[in-house]
This record gives structure tokens, C-alpha cells and sequence, in this order.
């Protein structure tokens, strides 16, 4: 159902996101639309996670009865 990514693309992904995001923090800093730019570097963390955002999710609300 959802592609698996192998550990080494995850982590430099990973990598590459926290590496982007604190050189852009000085410029994010005076700029106010800066929410938009770190929820796209969040999408682009959780793109390659071991599960998609939606399925962990529905995992973890799937033992909750009501």
C-alpha cells in the first residue's frame, strides 16, 4: 500500500531537512511567512518516515473503542 524507503534515504533526507532548515533560520527569523517554509520542510521530513503520516495514525486510533 505504501512504498517503502530504505534507512539510508530516510536519514539523509533527514539530514538534509535540519541542514536546510537551520541555515534558513536567520532568514526566516525576519521574514513572517516563515510557517509556510518549515511546514514544507516537515512534509518533506515525513515523506520518507517508515509509515505514511495517515496509516500510523489510523494504527494508533484503531485500538481506541468507543
Amino acid at each position: 500500500m505504501y512504498q517503502a524507503y530504505p534507512l539510508y534515504k530516510i536519514v539523509l533526507r533527514r539530514v538534509l531537512v535540519v541542514l536546510v532548515g537551520l541555515l534558513a533560520l536567520p532568514v526566516m527569523l525576519l521574514l513572517e511567512d516563515r510557517a509556510r517554509f518549515y511546514s514544507y520542510l516537515h512534509r518533506i521530513w515525513c515523506k520518507t518516515s517508515t509509515k505514511p503520516v495517515w496509516l500510523a495514525q489510523s494504527e494508533a486510533t484503531a485500538g481506541i473503542h468507543w
